[in-house]
């Protein structure tokens, strides 16, 4: 197994750099793909949120510095492409976010890569109601089983604060699926 450090100077260099962007998408495409459609909900968003997160990390990789493991780096610029997404999605059809993601919701049983049944909608549809962090820190958690730490060096915040942020979501969405 190579060394972070080594592979992104293969990245970064002419002769071996294809090779090494192939094995990237090939390391890195399924956990991102999971990620950016548990904020879009849609397989066909998703792969184009997927498609131009590949291309801003390729775009960017000069500009790693390495403060972060690669694989935070590339899911907080996946995080950001799927959240730019999914407000430009919202303001051109002229609805909130939340609206969208509702919408969203709603055409989940029609999407033949939605292997979900009415409580995975009903629990979709009490996460869109929590405020964006809380959302982000829920799907990464409890749908990609990320650990505190790396959900901290994605967001960028403290392990602390996501553990409340975490908290505060689960409470709101136990009591939005008792109470509807």
């Amino acid at each position: 197994m190579i060394d972070e450090k080594e592979f992104i100077k293969q990245l970064l260099s002419p002769e071996t750099q294809n090779t090494a962007f192939q094995k990237l998408l090939s390391d890195y495409q399924r956990p991102l793909y999971s990620h950016i459609r548990n904020i879009v909900l849609n397989h066909d968003d998703a792969d184009d949120v997927l498609q131009n997160t590949f291309v801003k990390v390729f775009q960017n990789l000069k500009n790693f510095k390495g403060e972060s493991k690669l694989f935070s780096w590339m899911y907080r610029i996946a995080t950001n492409e799927a959240l730019t997404f999914l407000s430009q999605k919202a303001k051109l059809s002229g609805i909130s976010s939340e609206d969208l993601q509702n919408k969203t919701i709603d055409n989940l049983k029609a999407d033949l890569y939605f292997d979900g049944d009415e409580i995975q909608i009903k629990l979709q549809k009490a996460i869109v109601t929590l405020p964006e962090k809380q959302q982000l820190v829920f799907k990464m958690k409890y749908f990609e089983e990320l650990k505190y730490e790396e959900i901290a060096d994605i967001l960028g915040t403290s392990v602390g604060a996501l553990k409340a942020s975490y908290h505060h979501a689960v409470k709101k969405i136990e009591l939005y699926v008792t109470s509807n």
